[in-house]
């Protein structure tokens, strides 16, 4: 009881202290506010409050999780990309060698929780708000792009880490008759992966009722891009429910979109919000609204992030796949800039996905599109004893991109097929490392990894190091949270 009273004092004397309205404590999603009447604290009184936080949740797609480590984390981590520039940080994930206090770690893990804390606010107060601006038809709306998001970010979460508290309440006020309660929310214990997973599903649910078909970019959730997480989380989750993916995977596809008939059209930045595109992150470019992450992919000024992989090029001329080498790599000559081992200076790759690499880019990410859909339908076809069916997707994939059409014919063989389509369609998109670990074949393919001249990496994955471990500071605020194995 000693304990609680004095974290009571301290949480208000900080918050007391803070010229904030809310103080962010541990994980970053709870916020406190000191209440001394007793009644919990009212958030939101109008409709544009409402939809100011609304855009806050939004507005953490553009944060530097999913402007620079969303791709470290899905591409150098895996097999597409070496972890490039001077980044020691950035270096253990790329060599399985991570600890519980790399920033990377810690940084994410605030990055997620933040965004969960804010969806969280409008989820819990939204229902109090008696503005007659509010509609009732919008409010539904603003509940199920809410809960997309929050979806979106656990689905994050447990892939890299999978048991994580599960997070669905703020502390609105301080009062020592609810100092158990306060503890419990502030201070969580993980919660089963499998519990993660059914938030995630209730969530997407949730959203997927409420949000419009349309909207006036991809950047903000529809049915299509709720229909598209829940095929992923579907294959994703332990077991996997193919029938589940292959039934949203056909919602999406029934949506209208459609796929460029120029894989180049994708990267050209004359074709934003496509129709091949699903979700895609809008940027309108300079001080106030620009993507600085594509900076840390491409230029010559200093030494890149996530340098292109000698597995990855050798994959794509073993395919032949000149189209889709020559929009994804671009090589250029740094001599006198800067070496690496992996690459000659004459000869130095750069991710080409991401073109508009200048000061205040207006450059979008594509986070989700109808490819990586189709491709995923294929998957669940395969597995549920369907190759032929799955074959039909892989060439409509392989045809745009001037490919003959797959030869696998079994079960197993289309499996590396879908494998290495997703490979060479979606390098650089983030996707790499989570396919290679849902499908159980990370450990295999990067302990097989190849680099300059076909030799081996020599990095050793072991089961362990496919989680991430609980960033120590965060065990250290809390008690309750038990660290991964192996870290």
């Amino acid at each position: 009881m000693k304990k609680h009273i004095a974290a009571l004092y301290f949480l208000a004397a900080l918050t007391l202290s803070s010229c904030e309205k809310y103080l962010e404590l541990e994980p970053a999603s709870q916020s406190i506010a000191v209440d001394n009447t007793g009644a919990d604290s009212v958030y939101f009184k109008t409709a544009s409050e409402v939809e100011a936080a609304l855009a806050g949740a939004y507005s953490d797609f553009k944060n530097e999780y999913y402007q620079l480590d969303y791709y470290v984390n899905g591409d150098a981590q895996a097999d597409d990309a070496y972890a490039g520039g001077d980044n020691p940080d950035n270096f253990q994930i790329d060599d399985y060698r991570l600890d519980a206090t790399n920033r990377n770690v810690s940084r994410d893990w605030a990055y997620l929780y933040s965004t969960i804390g804010k969806t969280n606010t409008i989820l819990n107060n939204i229902d109090a708000v008696a503005d007659p601006a509010l509609t009732d038809g919008r409010k539904e709306e603003i509940i199920g792009e809410a809960a997309f998001i929050r979806a979106f970010m656990y689905f994050q979460l447990v892939q890299l880490w999978g048991d994580v508290p599960l997070q669905l309440q703020e502390v609105k006020s301080i009062s020592a008759d609810k100092l158990d309660e306060i503890y419990s929310i502030i201070f969580p214990a993980r919660s089963p992966r499998e519990e993660i997973y059914a938030q995630i599903i209730t969530d997407l649910e949730t959203a997927l009722i409420r949000v419009p078909a349309t909207a006036p970019h991809k950047g903000y959730v529809t049915t299509g891009a709720v229909n598209a997480v829940l095929a992923k989380v579907y294959a994703t989750q332990e077991p996997h429910d193919w029938e589940k993916v292959r039934q949203y995977c056909d919602a999406v596809i029934a949506g209208g979109y459609s796929l460029l008939p120029d894989y180049e059209q994708l990267w050209d930045n004359a074709n934003e919000n496509s129709a091949e595109s699903i979700f895609e992150i809008n940027y309108t470019g300079g001080a106030a609204d620009g993507n600085w992450g594509t900076k840390i992919f491409r230029g010559l000024d200093w030494k890149k992030f996530n340098l292109p992989s000698n597995d990855l090029v050798a994959a794509f001329d073993a395919e032949n796949d000149q189209i889709r080498k020559n929009a994804s790599v671009i090589f250029l000559d740094v001599t006198g800039k800067w070496s690496d081992a992996h690459w000659p200076q004459t000869q130095y790759p750069f991710i080409n996905k991401w073109r508009n690499f200048q000061e205040g880019s207006d450059q979008n990410y594509i986070f989700i599109r109808l490819a990586d859909i189709l491709l995923l339908k294929a998957e669940a076809l395969n597995e549920l004893g369907d190759p032929e069916g799955a074959a039909a997707l892989v060439d409509q994939i392989r045809e745009r991109v001037n490919l003959p059409p797959t030869t696998a014919s079994s079960q197993a063989e289309m499996r590396r097929a879908i494998e290495k389509e997703r490979r060479l369609e979606l390098a650089f998109e983030g996707h790499r490392w989570y396919d290679l670990k849902r499908t159980g074949r990370a450990i295999e393919v990067m302990n097989n990894a190849k680099g300059p001249n076909g030799q081996p990496l020599g990095y050793n994955l072991t089961p362990e190091r496919l989680l991430w471990p609980i960033p120590q500071a965060e065990l250290d605020k809390n008690s309750k949270l038990i660290q991964n194995p192996g870290y």
